[in-house]
């Protein structure tokens, strides 16, 4: 069933970890576009599973990547046999063999492409999962404890093509499951997304709402903006996020017009200076889960002023314990916090849940693309939303199960899907083959 084999070590003072299992799934996903592209009819993740001496299982969930798997699998010598408690040791062992990361690495995509921080935030959560289950509390507890029952979650939109995904470069899967609305109409004009959220947020109870943007012209994305807002407007707050795909003249003009309807502007521009400069602009705030994305980005942040909401995930700035730093430092630097989501599952929501619970300040309900997939890992199937929110799970360690039998048939798709990496430019390509994604578009 997994990519490679069990690693196992004996001869250690217990807790220590015993095994870990690496395991590559591929996950149904719509096509839904965005400034890189389309999504490709499955997304990528990674389960790691590591398990104690005396048997205790603590899982994880990251963003699937072929190079992303090599590393983790070379990361086993480093792990099987360590205490999972001792996680500053875990950190400087993976920094000694990889080295450090520079903020370059992460790349143009709207996607995080570093590989270490990917690493240790599957090793940390895994492990965090055992200590969780070890002490007999829930991981939210091991992040400084509970400020809020239920974490609260946005609705996530996107212009898509028709269909939900599922067999590849069709991207169409009459199996899969979702509401019509969202997920069979083909929404490319502001009346398919307006009726997208109705759907999504009727299903869900989101009292938030996001576009994701970048895919057309500014003209048809500002106007859908505006039908929402008309719709939507003065109930449910409302963000928007071109991706960094405007220029700085183009997120002047349709920044302005959108002024006194936006929660908040997520990444209109590239880069800090551009930022920093188009902040001084406009009067709406500026969020980024783009220009200032790891600790060394933060200096130069606060220099510029590059941007009022940092959009942190987990997966990215290096952990769960990484993000509680960062929100210390958001509370220092006069900024506010919240999260970025991508494609992903419940491992992964149940991780976010826990650090959105233990959040001192949580103004902004968190990115999740949840409702888009229609598979599950985890015992008992899909988590649940209440009036827009999750409830932290009850159990200790993370609070979810892994399903074995459900990674087993996902790791099938994964090893019949052919694909090694997400490649959104790739899968626009099969639509339109001269298509090419460009770092500034409009």
């Amino acid at each position: 069933m997994h990519l490679f084999p069990k690693f196992s070590s004996p001869g250690s003072v217990g807790p220590f970890i015993k095994e870990m299992n690496i395991t590559p799934i591929a996950i149904t996903d719509p096509p839904l576009l965005n400034a890189a592209g389309l999504h490709a009819p499955y997304a990528l993740r990674t389960i790691v599973e590591l398990i104690t001496d005396d048997g205790i299982s603590g899982i994880s969930e990251i963003p699937g990547n072929e190079q992303t798997n090599e590393a983790l699998k070379a990361t086993q010598h480093l792990i099987v046999g360590k205490d999972p408690f001792q996680l500053g040791e875990l950190q400087q062992a993976l920094e000694a063999h990889f080295g450090t990361e520079s903020a370059h690495e992460r790349g143009d995509t709207p996607w995080d492409q570093r590989k270490l921080v990917h690493v240790f935030s599957a090793l940390e959560v895994a492990c965090l999962d055992i200590i969780g289950k070890i002490c007999n509390r829930p991981v939210v507890d091991l992040l400084g404890g509970r400020m809020r029952d239920a974490v609260p979650f946005a609705a996530y939109l996107f212009y898509k093509y028709e269909g939900a995904g599922g067999v590849l470069g069709s991207g169409k899967d009459p199996a899969a499951k979702g509401w019509a609305a969202a997920r069979q109409e083909e929404a490319v004009d502001p009346k398919g997304i307006v009726a997208q959220a109705e759907a999504m947020c009727k299903a869900y109870g989101f009292k938030s709402i996001k576009l994701k943007g970048g895919a057309f012209e500014p003209r048809l994305e500002t106007d859908t903006m505006l039908a929402l807002y008309q719709e939507f407007g003065g109930e449910y707050p409302l963000r928007f996020d071109p991706n960094a795909i405007w220029k700085p003249e183009t997120a002047f003009t349709y920044g302005k017009e959108m002024e006194g309807i936006l929660e908040y502007l997520e990444d209109p521009v590239r880069g800090q200076e551009n930022m920093a400069a188009l902040r001084k602009k406009l009067k709406t705030p500026l969020a980024t889960n783009m220009c200032t994305t790891s600790f060394e980005d933060i200096p130069n942040s606060i220099r510029l002023g590059a941007e009022d909401i940092i959009l942190s995930d987990h997966h990215f700035w290096g952990g769960l314990r990484a993000s509680m730093q960062l929100s210390k430092l958001c509370s220092t630097f006069g900024r506010a916090l919240s999260m970025h989501s991508n494609s992903h599952l419940g491992i992964s929501l149940a991780a976010m849940v826990h650090l959105g619970a233990a959040l001192p300040e949580m103004p902004y309900a968190l990115d999740t693309h949840y409702p888009w997939q229609s598979e599950e890992v985890i015992v008992g199937g899909s988590m649940g939303f209440q009036d827009g929110a999750v409830p932290v799970p009850s159990g200790p360690g993370l609070g979810v199960e892994l399903d074995k039998e459900a990674l087993q048939k996902l790791h099938k798709a994964y090893l019949s899907c052919g694909l090694t990496k997400r490649d959104d430019e790739a899968e626009m390509r099969k639509f339109y083959p001269e298509w090419t994604f460009q770092k500034v578009r409009w």
